[in-house]
C-alpha cells in the first residue's frame, strides 16, 4: 500500500482591495489641496499656539523663550482684555441676530413673485461685492459730524463715532448692513427648496400666513438657519477691518473688539506672545459657544 504525498496548497497572494485602492487614489488626488491647507492654515495655527507660551516681543533679532502661562495670567488680570471680550460678545450677538431677522424678512420678500424681483435681488447683494475698507470709509462719511448724511436727515449734530452713547449702536448698524447680503442669499436659497406642496396642504387645512410660516417655513429652514447664524457669529466675533477703518477701537476703547485688541497688543505694544495668547483664548471661547449652540440644536432636532 503506497502512501500518497500531499502537496502544499499555494494560495495566490491577493492585492489591495478595491476600497483600499480607491482610498489611496483619493488621497493622492487630495494632496495638492491638502498641502496648501497644512502650510498656510494648520502650520500658522500651531505656530501661533506655541508663540502664546513665549515672551516674544517686537525688536530686532530678539531671542525669546518659554514662559509658561504668564501671558494668559496677565491677560486674565487686564481690564482691557475683559472689556474687549464683552464688547465683542455684544457686537457679535447683536449683529448676528439683527442680520438674521432683517435677512429673513428680505429673503421672504425676494421669494415672492415681484415685478422687478431680479433687479431687487441684484441690489440686495451689492454690499457683498464691496471691500470692507470701502464699506468702513463709506459709513465713516455717513456718520461724519458735520458733513454726514445721517445728521443731515435727522437734523442733529451728533458725533456718532466719538460719542460713547452712540458709537456702539452705530457700528452695529454698519455690521448688519454689510452682513445682510450673504445671510439673505443663503436664506433665499433655503426658501426656494421648501416644497410648494407643503404650503398648498397648509392652505387646504385652513392655515393662515403666520401659521404656515411658523409650522412650515421655519422648520424647513432650521438647518440653514443653524448653519448661517453659526458662521455669522464666528465672522462677527473675529471682525477687524470694518472696525479698524471706522473707529480703530475708539473712543476710549469703546469699540475695541477682540481682533482689534489682539492687533494693538502685537503691533502697537509689540507683545507678540500676549497677542498670540489672546488669539488662543478667542479660539477657545468661540469653539465653546458654538459647541453649546450646536449641541442644543442637535438635541432639539432629535427630540
Amino acid at each position: 500500500m503506497t502512501a500518497t504525498a500531499t502537496r502544499p496548497v499555494r494560495t495566490a497572494s491577493r492585492g489591495p482591495s478595491p476600497a483600499s485602492r480607491q482610498r489611496r487614489e483619493l488621497l493622492v488626488l487630495m494632496l495638492p489641496a491638502l498641502v496648501p491647507v497644512v502650510l498656510f492654515s494648520v502650520g500658522p495655527l500651531l505656530y501661533g499656539i506655541a508663540l502664546a507660551f513665549t515672551d516674544a516681543r517686537a525688536g530686532r533679532n530678539v531671542e525669546y523663550g518659554f514662559n509658561g502661562l504668564d501671558n494668559f495670567t496677565r491677560l486674565m488680570g487686564d481690564g482691557a482684555f475683559w472689556q474687549a471680550m464683552v464688547t465683542g460678545l455684544i457686537w457679535a450677538v447683536s449683529v448676528t441676530v439683527l442680520t438674521f431677522l432683517f435677512g429673513l424678512g428680505l429673503a421672504l420678500l425676494l421669494n415672492e413673485n415681484l415685478r422687478f424681483r431680479g433687479f431687487a435681488r441684484v441690489l440686495a447683494v451689492v454690499p457683498w461685492a464691496m471691500p470692507p475698507v470701502v464699506i468702513g470709509l463709506m459709513w465713516r462719511m455717513v456718520y461724519h459730524a458735520d458733513a454726514g448724511i445721517l445728521n443731515g436727515i435727522l437734523g442733529t449734530d451728533i458725533d456718532w463715532l466719538a460719542d460713547f452713547t452712540f458709537v456702539l449702536p452705530a457700528i452695529i448698524l454698519m455690521g448688519v448692513w454689510s452682513g445682510m447680503p450673504q445671510t439673505t442669499v443663503v436664506l433665499l436659497a433655503g426658501l426656494q427648496n421648501v416644497p410648494a406642496e407643503l404650503y398648498e396642504a397648509g392652505k387646504i387645512d385652513g392655515a393662515g400666513s403666520w401659521q404656515r410660516f411658523r409650522n412650515i417655513t421655519l422648520p424647513q429652514l432650521k438647518p440653514v438657519i443653524v448653519a448661517i447664524t453659526s458662521l455669522d457669529f464666528v465672522w462677527n466675533f473675529n471682525q477687524f477691518s470694518l472696525i479698524w477703518v471706522l473707529t480703530q477701537g475708539g473712543p476710549g476703547g469703546r469699540t475695541t473688539l477682540p481682533m482689534v485688541f489682539a492687533y494693538q497688543e502685537a503691533f502697537r505694544y509689540g507683545r507678540f506672545g500676549s497677542a498670540a495668547a489672546f488669539g488662543v483664548v478667542i479660539m477657545i471661547v468661540v469653539l465653546a459657544i458654538l459647541g453649546v449652540y450646536l449641541w442644543r440644536q442637535m438635541r432639539e432636532a432629535n427630540a
